[in-house]
């Protein structure tokens, strides 16, 4: 039996790539609950998403990244969000999708582990946040693994099919 070797490339997002950015956040819209979109994806035009990744490239407080396999298949995205009003610049909104084909292969510990090499290096950001749903126990874990910590919990904070869930609101502070 031959062993197929892959390799799994991390860069930031270029304007080139919206297409295939709003493809994936179709995909894995469809693929779990958890998102706070569903296969409808991101739900935006290539011309804003490429918009979007070329003021992103200007920007000192925000990234995103893109895990590739053999710089082919998008399988993997991770970004930071941020606001340009001095007194909160410096918090960025994690958000982090991988192919539900990918779980449990480290893909997301290494997308936060680059996500916070670059909050360290930009300079500006010294706070990372994210909400997570409350039943979704393996990102719970990862984050709490990379260690961010449980600051409380956002009664109703998504509602699928009229059912409501709570989120959890975690953080690591750069420093």
């Amino acid at each position: 039996m031959k062993k197929e070797k892959i390799e799994i490339m991390i860069r930031e997002a270029i304007p080139s790539d919206a297409k295939e950015i709003l493809e994936f956040s179709a995909q894995s819209g469809s693929e779990t609950p958890f998102l706070i979109y569903g296969e409808e994806g991101l739900d935006l035009s290539e011309s804003f998403e490429t918009m979007y990744l070329e003021g992103l490239l200007e920007k000192d407080n925000e990234v995103m990244l893109i895990a590739t396999i053999n710089n082919k298949e998008l399988i993997g995205i991770a970004s930071v969000g941020s606001s340009h009003k001095e007194k909160i610049r410096h918090v960025g909104e994690v958000g982090i999708t991988v192919s539900e084909e990918f779980w449990g292969f480290g893909i997301g510990t290494v997308l936060m582990e680059e996500i916070e090499i670059w909050a360290k290096e930009s300079k500006v950001i010294r706070r990372l946040e994210l909400t997570v749903h409350a039943d979704n126990e393996r990102a719970i874990h990862l984050y709490e693994k990379m260690g961010y910590k449980k600051e409380g919990t956002l009664a109703r904070a998504m509602q699928i099919d009229s059912v409501f869930y709570d989120g959890v609101i975690m953080s690591l502070l750069i420093d």
